[in-house]
């Protein structure tokens, strides 16, 4: 199959070329990935089953990724000096194993030990404030000198405050991006990269090369709630990336904390809502540490690493099904707004049976969520 495919078997990751080929793979996702390998046991499988999934929900003349394109990637990643990571197996981040749309694969480049320590997620405010700006530096000296690691999106503002800040004390900061693995953005940040892949660890779900488009953020977002035992918010405006990555953290019960701000900056709306909400209030490094038990214990670096815990649950509904739900969904939606409760009525399935759906279709980049309830296909 290549002189790449042979390098990976010879790196014993098993069937690895395979389940890139599934996950770079038409309308498959994450959600869709786990479902696959959990309905048909192996990569290989899958792969034989996907043509006839994709024609049940009326997708005609499926074709499977081609073995040159994962080829293709796995040169690309190796040459910008990074390693790839398959869920489940050695060095891959055991806090994302418990999520249900865990990235599949992660290029990592860098010290990937840091994947498998405590972690606190740091995020905020792209156009953040000099106070906002000294409170993440603070936060990120306070948390990593604790001996967590810091992990944020590499974005201006509040997240590249928080990585300069952990960078101090042995590298212990991961920055998720949104591209792939050698696309740095936004370009200022190209110096902060470099020292993070040096000192600390850079990593991306997406196939090196790839130019971060809007769709990609959320995705990031998922990653960085996934990996800290806490999200904590300085300056998010009321419909922002932070909240979405905060909404994460809910999600996979995660500790959701945010730092006030003045009701008229609207920087900090976002944090507000959250602690009317519920989130635990922050004013420096020592809540957080209280709030996770780290204030009076031993530094986390010097005792074990993180427990494995099990993996997605397998899907209880065939895959089939849920392609044949997907089809129905997105045949209702166009780019005119529809209400969720609409679309309920409409298809006549349960709640618990829809939920899960319009999330995968949300992850693949398909549908968009809009202010109050309102769904929109993508095409």
């Amino acid at each position: 199959m290549g002189q790449i495919a042979r390098q990976l078997e010879a790196d014993d990751f098993g069937d690895g070329l395979d389940r890139l080929r599934l996950l770079r793979s038409r309308r498959v996702g994450a959600v869709t990935f786990h479902r696959l390998m959990a309905e048909h046991g192996s990569a290989a499988a899958a792969l034989r089953a996907l043509p006839a999934i994709a024609l049940a929900a009326g997708v005609k003349d499926y074709e499977v990724c081609p073995v040159g394109v994962v080829e293709a990637e796995l040169r690309a990643g190796r040459a910008a000096g990074a390693r790839l990571l398959h869920h489940g197996e050695a060095g891959y981040p055991q806090a994302l194993m418990d999520i249900p749309d865990a990235p599949p694969i992660l290029w990592a480049l860098g010290d990937i030990s840091l994947l498998n320590r405590p972690a606190v997620s740091l995020v905020g405010a792209r156009n953040a404030s000099s106070l906002g700006t000294r409170m993440a530096r603070r936060l990120g000296q306070g948390i990593a000198e604790a001996g967590f690691t810091v992990v944020s999106g590499l974005a201006r503002g509040i997240d590249a405050a928080a990585h300069e800040a952990a960078l101090g004390f042995d590298g212990r900061t991961i920055a998720v991006m949104a591209g792939g693995i050698d696309v740095i953005y936004p370009a200022e940040n190209d110096g902060l990269a470099r020292q993070i892949a040096e000192l600390g660890c850079r990593i991306s779900e997406h196939p090196p090369g790839l130019e971060p488009q809007a769709r990609h953020f959320p995705l990031r977002n998922r990653i960085i709630a996934g990996l800290g035992r806490a999200v904590v918010v300085v300056e998010a405006a009321s419909k922002s990336g932070s909240l979405i990555t905060a909404k994460s953290a809910l999600d996979y019960g995660r500790e959701v904390m945010a730092v006030p701000g003045h009701p008229f900056d609207a920087r900090a709306s976002g944090c507000n809502m959250l602690i009317r909400d519920g989130a635990l209030l922050i004013r420096g490094a020592s809540d957080v540490l209280e709030a996770l038990g780290a204030a009076d214990r031993a530094r986390p670096d010097q005792q074990e690493c993180m427990p494995v815990l099990p993996g997605p649950e397998a899907p209880q509904r065939p895959l089939k099904e849920v392609a044949v739900l997907h089809s129905m969904i997105l045949s209702r939606l166009g780019p005119s707004p529809l209400a969720e409760d609409q679309l309920l009525r409409d298809l006549n399935v349960a709640p618990t049976d829809l939920a899960p759906e319009l999330l995968t279709l949300e992850l693949d980049g398909r549908i968009a969520r809009q202010p109050g309830g309102l769904l929109t296909r993508i095409n």
